[in-house]
């Protein structure tokens, strides 16, 4: 049986564990957020370099996966040639779905939806310059999403005012009005997708890169797997921050299967 380990910072990455898990039923699906260290989207590049590569290294010790997928567009973006070098499994990651968006536009006007940092990357210019040569590219980046998401898979109110004041700028500047596909760059959009629809015009197409992370995922998943962990040992949640953040987060872990939950202070 494979093994995998998704990771994120926070909840975010639950909706491409549950992407992974449709595709593949057969498998075990860990988890492991980093909310110790949540959000990353503010975080410097300086900050993440220093940290993931290692602690990615570390939850690959503890949770012995097949494979380790990056549930994470910022830390992706960042440092994923990093993590391959520090681990000794397949590493998947989570990057906007720029190609698909171009593929599907029929304005010419893409907008991509995404934190502060993912905004900034240079990996997102080259995704650009390679996939949407000859279209516009509308860039919105934004953190309080990532903070109503977190909040509404929790099961608190979601606050449909605050992802109007995030959304609405994208399609205020030039050319925005003709935006027809948006990427949601940030896995924890897709928590909020209904709300974020409603915040956009009519008529305009939401698009993740989830199923194609799960596709992957199989693509590169090893052919001899399942014994690096013995059978029995449950689906595990595995995160940062102390007994606070589990308390906290246990609720959304639970609403996704996830109630064996430990601690790992890295």
């Amino acid at each position: 049986m494979t093994r995998a380990l998704v990771f994120d910072s926070g909840v975010g990455g639950l909706t491409i564990a549950s992407e992974i898990r449709r595709a593949a039923p057969g498998w075990t699906v860990d988890y492991a957020a980093d909310s110790g260290f949540f959000p990353y989207g503010v975080k410097s590049d300086e900050e993440l370099r220093a940290r993931l590569p290692g602690l990615c290294a570390s939850l690959v010790e503890i949770a012995r996966p097949d494979l380790l997928v990056i549930a994470c567009n910022t830390a992706s973006t960042l440092s994923i040639g990093d993590i391959r070098a520090a681990v000794k499994v397949p590493v998947v990651g989570t990057v906007p779905a720029i190609k698909p968006a171009a593929d599907l536009t029929k304005t010419g006007v893409i907008g991509v939806l995404a934190t502060p940092g993912t905004v900034r990357r240079a990996y997102l210019d080259d995704l650009e310059r390679q996939f949407a040569a000859g279209k516009t590219v509308i860039r919105r980046g934004t953190a309080g999403l990532v903070d109503v998401a977190e909040r509404a898979v929790r099961g608190q109110p979601i606050d449909h005012e605050a992802i109007a004041y995030a959304v609405k700028p994208m399609f205020d500047g030039p050319d925005g009005a003709r935006i027809d596909v948006v990427v949601l760059a940030c896995t924890h959009f897709p928590l909020i997708r209904d709300a974020i629809q409603a915040a956009c015009p009519a008529g305009v197409q939401l698009i993740d890169t989830g199923a194609a992370v799960a596709r992957q995922a199989l693509r590169v998943a090893p052919e001899s797997v399942g014994v690096t962990v013995p059978a029995g040992i449950p689906v595990t949640a595995y995160v940062t921050g102390g007994a606070a953040n589990r308390a906290a987060m246990a609720p959304a872990l639970a609403g996704f299967g996830y109630t064996w939950i430990e601690v790992v202070d890295l």
